[in-house]
């Protein structure tokens, strides 16, 4: 078959995301199309050695210009066409959309979407939403309308997502199937014994209000103002445009204070992971947070918020717990339960262990996405 995988970037997109996925498609026999906006020299290679043929495209990642959209969508169908595509994948919002589009005209004979999750502008904030956000999200909701009804299949990671976009707003679907984590290699993530003499927790992701890093920070004062000992660690990288983010000034009052530990952009994350005790995520709303994933890997316990897709990482009271979203308090007194029994932060991340690797596996997850696909693996 010829399939085309449709993202927006490289990196994560493809090259991160999808590099197992490319290379056992290849190795069925198939040629596998890598359409992205950001290739390069470097990252051409790197798709060409995992078997994929790099495909550059042309689409807006952000804005409403319908003129420009609708030539990157007929740019997208005589690619199509001009490759004879038998399959169509696309990942992420704007992809999904538009893919669908030019898929539907290309008569392509299968065409499917993955939306990894719905996106800030469907995210439950403690303030009201900006009209702009809103406005966003009404006219996402009439292209999804038009775009999903065109696709034999839409993909979500989680149970919440269906619900709130697919039932609340009547979109017409051919089948819906909720793949889970899109997992990882955990070759690259290693499990690890955990230090339960220091606790240490760590926050990973961008430095947005959305991913609750301010919840975290929060708490972190809390428990200090108990236990001054408690590490707190911040890995992520800030966004002063955003509304509610941390800005420079206010990170660099935290670190001088001691409240956080921020070492600054790293390339070794599991690193970090490794050398903490338990994974603290209080965001607002996730497809299926990898980040989580790969500290579960590890081997570390996790808290985070009971909102969707993040409530798809714990099970509360086994490995890890579930606290109320924008809540600073109840955070903190998770935290102090793993600090005064610091038996859980082993026990629990055992627990995380053990459930990355039933449903976290990316080989395993890879053969239930090509099965979800229509493929049929046996004649590769």
């Amino acid at each position: 078959m010829k399939i085309a995988l449709v993202s927006q970037v490289v990196v994560p997109g493809l090259l991160t995301f999808r590099k197992e996925l490319i290379s056992e498609l290849s190795m069925q026999g198939h040629k596998v199309y890598c359409f992205a906006l950001d290739f390069n020299d470097q990252t051409r290679a790197r798709v060409r050695d995992l078997g994929g043929i790099p495909v550059d495209y042309s689409l807006s990642r952000g804005g409403l210009n319908p003129l420009r959209d609708f030539f990157d969508t007929f740019a997208l169908y005589r690619k199509f066409k001009q490759l004879e595509i038998d399959l169509m994948l696309a990942f992420f919002v704007k992809p999904v959309i538009y893919g669908s589009f030019a898929a539907k005209f290309a008569n392509i004979r299968t065409r499917i979407g993955m939306l990894e999750g719905l996106g800030f502008s469907f995210t439950e904030q403690p303030y009201r939403l900006p009209f702009k956000t809103q406005l966003i999200r009404w006219v996402q909701v009439r292209l999804y309308k038009l775009a999903i009804p065109s696709l034999n299949k839409i993909i979500f990671l989680n149970d919440d997502d269906p619900k709130d976009l697919i039932h609340k707003y009547s979109i017409k679907a051919q089948s819906v199937e909720v793949l889970g984590g899109i997992g990882l290699n955990l070759n690259n993530f290693p499990y690890s014994q955990v230090d339960q003499d220091k606790i240490r927790f760590i926050f990973v992701g961008r430095l947005l209000a959305e991913k609750g890093i301010r919840e975290y920070i929060n708490a972190a004062k809390l428990v200090k103002s108990q236990y001054p000992d408690v590490e707190f660690v911040v890995l992520g990288g800030l966004d002063e445009s955003s509304p509610g983010g941390l800005t420079k000034e206010g990170l660099d009052t935290l670190i001088a204070d001691g409240t956080v530990i921020f070492p600054g952009f790293v390339d070794d994350v599991s690193r970090w992971i490794a050398e903490s005790s338990v994974f603290v995520l209080p965001s607002y709303r996730e497809g299926f947070p990898r980040s989580t994933q790969e500290a579960m890997a590890i081997g570390r316990a996790v808290i985070t918020t009971d909102v969707p897709g993040c409530r798809d990482t714990v099970i509360d009271g086994v490995n890890g717990f579930l606290v109320p979203k924008w809540d600073s308090v109840a955070l903190s007194k998770a935290m102090l339960k793993f600090i005064e029994n610091p038996t859980l932060v082993s026990s629990m991340g055992g627990e995380s262990y053990k459930i990355a690797k039933d449903k976290f596996d990316v080989f395993k997850v890879n053969r239930r996405l090509i099965s979800i696909l229509g493929i049929d693996s046996s004649k590769g």
